[in-house]
């Protein structure tokens, strides 16, 4: 039995892939405006807890 032979992967579109490798290295971040950014108080001495 003999292997199939290999298809050769060859790009025709060049803009479309050279457009979806830019977007593979993007990340989107979502803020929301009304969020908590410091922690509540907890009456203990020391450095004051944040979120970083």
């Amino acid at each position: 039995m003999s292997k199939p032979s290999p298809t050769p992967d060859r790009t025709t579109n060049w803009s479309s892939y050279t457009a979806s490798l830019r977007k593979r290295g993007s990340l989107l971040i979502w803020l929301d405006k009304d969020m908590t950014w410091l922690a509540p108080q907890d009456g203990n001495p020391g450095r004051p807890a944040v979120f970083s």
